[in-house]
């Protein structure tokens, strides 16, 4: 390791987990930035002799959890902001910039820590795939291959990189600076007693993450929005009582009051199974980690560290929650109860980054029964009070930084593996990354919150989705016939998967039915592009490029906007509906065409 390899993997980790950032409050979705990350590395490393795939590898490491960590702070830290709106219960006013700073470094460090354990069981004794460890080392492995024998080739990946980026800050100029191509195509309508309703979010981002996930998990996303809003809207617009004349004002307040509820039983049934799913093999593997084990606990990072840090940790939760419940014993005991939590999720995100990949972990499936088991807990000891919707997201975004590094670290741990690095210092790179990014992603949301607003212009479907069951419980006014409605869906599915032995993805499902149609349709088309190409490689730097593009653009929108306080300052054009469309139809042909 040397201080260049520091410095080049905390600025990755800031600019990725902005980007992520901004992608999960715009579209409540993130990707894994492993392999992005590997190939900007590659391209800038290139650039000097005594470059290494071991010094590529320890940078992307730290990137990479850069951007997991801004994916546990966005599902989670909004909320807090989004429950001030709501009657009779204590939200924050504005963002909190050090209690953001110090919840999410302290998730970020106990996910890192909290898999070192498991490292030998899952990687090695599991066989499991960790697909995107794999993809990342073979990325990594074909760039030192081709910088041994000419590095110019190498950084043609990263030009590629560069110039779909260009092509993805240029939508966003155009769209959210300047206004002159539109955002959302969208169309409604009454029919008879029913209303239909349909939207297609023109955004390049969308169609990238479409074209990572692939085909199979677009698909099951795009069911789950059809099934909201082609079959469950029509109903529940004939059963209304309260109809409105503008179909698609109409067909928001029912997605707002009612569908979005059947997505959040959906997704808490599929956060459960993939806990009990995974429960059986994870302890066998970790009561016999240490048989056949060629791995040397010398190769991690020091226990008497790790033991030291984790108590250091534990004593600094006790006071954050003591600042909010003004208990000892309460805020000792919520302490406690997250770091056993902390532990349970960073090992079942582990394992299921081991199955399905970083990208597709069910993170916000685990962090919803964090928030309702949390919820329930504190409802039960002091009842309905004024700040327990607030000690609850709390208590959730440790978990969701916890899980959704957890689940990160062992993929890159998996890169490692295959390429010999060593595992120690992978660790130490990814506390550089989390760190790094726990430090500026408190900026990024508060520029971003004043520029677009969260929750009307960013619509933070994941924060809202927190913010919905912290709220819910609390006030006893969780609709509980739409939440036992998308239960009853998720069990379904579970059901159908046990008996015909297929594999369809609950939570992919139910995030379908949560998300507005608009933004499940690009990602729908995206997956479709993918499966059009034999070789994906190529795609998914440029849809990586596209995706860090249109985000780093949204960020440099926002901050004029931020720095004058003048949400006007941009100049406003008239969009042009058709113009829009067909220029985005002409980059889905020109996308479609470089990916091949």
């Amino acid at each position: 390791m040397t201080i260049r390899t520091f410095i080049l993997g905390i600025i990755l980790s800031i600019i990725l987990g902005s980007a992520n950032a901004y992608l999960g409050l715009f579209a409540g979705m993130t990707i894994s930035a492993s392999i992005p990350a590997a190939v900007l590395s590659m391209g800038i490393l290139s650039l000097f002799k005594n470059s290494s795939i071991k010094e590529n590898n320890l940078v992307q490491t730290s990137a990479s959890a850069g951007e997991s960590l801004a994916a546990g702070i966005i599902f989670t830290i909004p909320a807090l902001i989004l429950i001030g709106r709501e009657d009779g219960y204590i939200g924050w006013d504005n963002f909190n910039y050090s209690k953001i700073l110090l919840f999410s470094m302290i998730g970020g460090i106990m996910g890192i820590f909290f898999t070192i354990p498991l490292r030998n069981a899952l990687i090695r004794n599991a066989k499991l795939s960790f697909p995107e460890g794999q993809a990342t080392a073979k990325v990594l492995q074909v760039g030192e291959d081709l910088r041994q024998e000419y590095s110019k080739a190498s950084f043609s990946n990263f030009k590629s990189m560069i110039y779909s980026s260009v092509i993805g800050a240029l939508f966003k100029l155009f769209q959210s600076g300047f206004h002159i191509l539109p955002e959302v195509f969208s169309k409604a309508s009454h029919f008879f007693n029913s209303t239909l309703a349909f939207g297609l979010s023109l955004s390049p981002a969308l169609v990238s993450v479409g074209f990572i996930v692939g085909k199979r998990i677009s698909l099951m996303i795009f069911s789950g929005g059809a099934l909201a809003w082609f079959l469950i809207l029509p109903i529940l617009s004939i059963l209304s009582e309260k109809r409105i004349d503008d179909p698609m004002n109409f067909s928001y307040t029912i997605w707002n009051s009612q569908i979005r509820y059947i997505g959040v039983g959906a997704m808490l049934v599929g956060g459960i199974w993939s806990l009990i799913s995974v429960a059986s093999y994870l302890l066998k593997e970790l009561s016999n980690r240490n048989s056949k084990s060629n791995f040397d606990s010398k190769d991690d990072l020091s226990y008497r560290f790790v033991i030291v840090t984790m108590s250091i940790i534990y004593i600094l939760l006790v006071y954050l929650f003591y600042q909010e419940v003004g208990s000892l014993l309460f805020s000792t005991g919520i302490s406690t109860i997250i770091i056993i939590m902390a532990f349970l999720f960073c090992s079942v995100a582990a394992y299921m980054a081991g199955i399905v990949g970083s990208s597709n972990n069910p993170i916000s499936g685990v962090t919803i029964a964090t928030i309702m088991f949390a919820s329930s807990i504190i409802l039960l000891l002091k009842g309905s009070i004024d700040s327990g919707p607030i000690i609850s997201i709390l208590i959730g975004s440790v978990i969701c930084c916890a899980a959704a590094i957890g689940g990160d670290n062992m993929q890159d741990l998996k890169t490692g593996e295959i390429i010999n690095a060593s595992p120690w210092k992978q660790q130490i790179m990814q506390l550089v990354g989390a760190i790094s990014a726990a430090v500026v992603m408190g900026f990024v949301i508060i520029i971003l919150h004043d520029a677009y607003g969260i929750g009307t212009g960013l619509k933070a479907p994941q924060a809202n989705l927190m913010k919905m069951v912290s709220v819910g419980i609390f006030s006893k006014n969780l609709p509980w016939n739409m939440v036992l409605t998308g239960s009853f869906i998720a069990i379904l599915i579970i059901i159908y998967n046990l008996i015909f032995k297929s594999q369809i993805q609950v939570l992919a499902v139910a995030v379908g039915i949560y998300l507005p149609l608009e933004l499940s349709t690009p990602i729908l088309i995206g997956g479709l592009i993918a499966s059009s190409i034999k070789d994906t490689d190529k795609g998914i730097l440029i849809s990586s490029g596209i995706i860090t593009g249109e985000a780093l653009m949204g960020i440099f929108i926002a901050l004029p906007i931020f720095l004058s306080g003048n949400k006007n300052w941009w100049p406003q054009y008239m969009p042009l509906e058709i113009g829009g469309i067909i220029i985005f139809i002409l980059f889905l042909f020109w996308f479609w065409n470089r990916s091949r």
